[in-house]
């Protein structure tokens, strides 16, 4: 069984093998979203780029990024993942809400804002 560690909450979880990382973050009381993102978000169905996680260790126990995360994540550090679009197939340590997570793209309401001022 996969154990999830979430380095900031100092928790950790046993998962499935194949589970969804943000769902197992939210059933553990583990909140992906930081600051507006905890009311701008999609629900984990990949359409926002806000549930970002950095992977500490582990990043070969997950799923490969997919196509919608590369878009997302395509200014982001390569450990940086969207943890709806995150498959856990063994143990990994991962810090939730990371510093840049968001990045400066559109895909966030924050990257929106700036995008529309211009900045």
């Amino acid at each position: 069984m996969p154990t999830i560690r979430f380095e900031k909450e100092g928790q950790q979880v046993g998962c499935i093998e194949g589970a969804n990382l943000r769902k197992a973050a939210v059933d553990a009381g583990v909140n992906p979203y930081g600051g507006l993102n905890n009311l701008n978000n999609c629900g984990g169905v990949g359409q926002c780029g806000t549930c970002v996680v950095e992977v500490v260790e582990g990043m070969q126990n997950l799923s490969p990024r997919s196509d919608v995360e590369q878009v997302y994540l395509a200014d982001r550090p390569a450990n940086y993942r969207l943890s709806c679009r995150t498959s856990v197939n063994g143990d990994v340590t991962v810090r939730t809400r990371p510093q840049g997570g968001t990045g400066s793209g559109s895909n966030s309401l924050v990257g929106a804002i700036k995008s529309l001022l211009g900045k």
